[in-house]
Parts: C-alpha cells; sequence; structure tokens
C-alpha cells in the first residue's frame, strides 16, 4: 500500500463520558464511511473536566473505559486502524494518565502512550493550567507499525518539544501526530506552525486532530484539525472549531523522497558545548 486516507475527528468533548463515547463512535463510522483507513480523534476524547474532584468521580480503569471498549469494536467493525488520541485512564496506583490507544483492524490493542510532557503553564490572558495536579507523566517514546508506515505518537504539548518527534523519526516514524486539546489563545498564535514544523524537521506527516469550541468545564479550544505532508504543505484542515471530520489521502512514499532532498536525519552530527568566558569582564 502506497495510498492511505486518513481522517481527523474533531469533537467537542464534555464532561459526560458516555456521551462523548456515542460522539466518538459516530464520528468515526462517519469518517470510515469515506474510505478512512486510519482514523485519529483528539486528545481527552472521553472527558474534558478541569475540575479535579469531578474528574476524579468519573474517570475509570482501562478495562472499564467506555471509549477505549468503543475503540476496540469500532475497529474491527470498520475494519480500520483506530487512535484515540487521548483519554484519561485511572492507573492502578490511583493516578491518572493521559492515555492514548491504537487499536488494529481486527480491534486488538496495537499500542499505548501515556502524555510525556505536562502543560503547567501562565498564559498571558491569565489562564493557568497545571496539568501535573492531576495526570501522571508518562516515561516512554512510542512508535508503532500501521500498513507500511511507522507512526509516532504523541499528545498536545508534546509539539513544543521537538526532540521526541525527532527520536520517533531516528526510529523509523513517517507518520508522527499530535491529538490536542489546543487552547484558543495558543492555538491562534502557534497551532499552525509548530505541527508544519516538526513536518518539515523530520520529513513526516503529521497528524494532529482537536477539540473545539466552548466546552462545559468552561474552557475554549481552538479546532483546525490538519493532515500536513512531509514538505510542511497543509493538505487538509477542518477550517474552524466544529465537531466533524477532515479527510485526506497521504503517500506512504513521501517521507522517504523528502528524506532524501534534505537529509537532515542523515546529516545530524553530535557536539559538546563550549561555554566562553565574557572577554568584556576581563
Amino acid at each position: 500500500m502506497t495510498t492511505m486516507r486518513v481522517a481527523c475527528i474533531q469533537m467537542r468533548s464534555g464532561t459526560d463520558p458516555d456521551r462523548n463515547t456515542e460522539d466518538f463512535a459516530r464520528l468515526v463510522a462517519e469518517a470510515a464511511a469515506d474510505g478512512a483507513r486510519y482514523v485519529q480523534s483528539p486528545e481527552m476524547t472521553g472527558l474534558v473536566q478541569k475540575n479535579r474532584d469531578a474528574l476524579m468521580q468519573a474517570v475509570r480503569p482501562e478495562g472499564d473505559d467506555p471509549v477505549f471498549a468503543a475503540a476496540a469494536r469500532s475497529a474491527a467493525t470498520h475494519g480500520i486502524w483506530l487512535h484515540v488520541g487521548s483519554t484519561p485512564i485511572l492507573r492502578e496506583d490511583g493516578k491518572v494518565a493521559n492515555r492514548a490507544a491504537l487499536f488494529a483492524p481486527d480491534g486488538s490493542r496495537a499500542a499505548t502512550y501515556d502524555k510525556i510532557h505536562m502543560f503547567d503553564v501562565d498564559l498571558p490572558n491569565g489562564e493557568s493550567w497545571r496539568e501535573s495536579a492531576i495526570y501522571a507523566p508518562g516515561e516512554a517514546l512510542v512508535t508503532s507499525d500501521m500498513d507500511g508506515a511507522t507512526l509516532g505518537l504523541a499528545i498536545c504539548y508534546d509539539v513544543r518539544f521537538p526532540h521526541l518527534f525527532r527520536d520517533q523519526a531516528r526510529a523509523g516514524a513517517t507518520v508522527l501526530t499530535a491529538p490536542a486539546a489546543f487552547t484558543r489563545q495558543t492555538g491562534e498564535a502557534h497551532w499552525h506552525v509548530l505541527m508544519r514544523s516538526r513536518a518539515i524537521e523530520n520529513g513526516a506527516f503529521v497528524i494532529a486532530a482537536a477539540q473545539g469550541g466552548h466546552h462545559e468545564d468552561g474552557r475554549e479550544t481552538y479546532g483546525h484539525s490538519l493532515v500536513i505532508d512531509p514538505w510542511g504543505a497543509i493538505i487538509a484542515e477542518k477550517d474552524d472549531d466544529e465537531p466533524g471530520i477532515v479527510v485526506a489521502d497521504i503517500d506512504l512514499s513521501a517521507p522517504a523522497a523528502a528524506r532524501g532532498r534534505i537529509p537532515n536525519l542523515r546529516n545530524a552530527r553530535s557536539y559538546v558545548h563550549e561555554k566562553r568566558p565574557d572577554e568584556t569582564t576581563r
């Protein structure tokens, strides 16, 4: 297979996991009906809830999570690769993981990834986020083979740490992912340039499904789900913050071609840091 149809499902997940799961399954079915072989949902597919107490009441262990169960069924029903961008999962130690999962066309779990980088920031408009107050960070880089491509798994804020994507590319990833729940403020400023940069730097596709709009917990997310080619061109975008799908056909030979033109992965060199004294203080 040299061409694959891929899809992002854009959501506006709320505080009811069961309703979010229904919306997820419906949009997955819509994307599969449009011929998508790989479908990606956004970060926090199953629950967008910034109140810690309310989240802890709603979050479930992996074996009881409705999104993961629905994803396994949907992947098998439609015969697709189904990537849950992330959903909160209660770990055995009582902590919460921001966890992604890739399901194979037979419904089996091909890979899981826990978000490594926690969104602990203070934004100019007064928004303050402390993801580490609720979630435990992951510790492992994850890639997975998929129909002749190697997929790199990442989540949202990870996109600001280019070494993670570079390490995935060096490990063979040709399709990088960054499903997200970007705030509107950061999305308007940085969403497109960050996603395009990760594609260009690594000569890889970047696929990023997004949350969009005003959510029940009070936050506002940016939307604009994207598919970007290895040369940095946006080949598909849902150019709004409304729920729905965006579909694109990607050429799986394109990463090799881009890396052949600009072989920066091969040309990278190690180096040492030599700190020079300030000449003016001598």
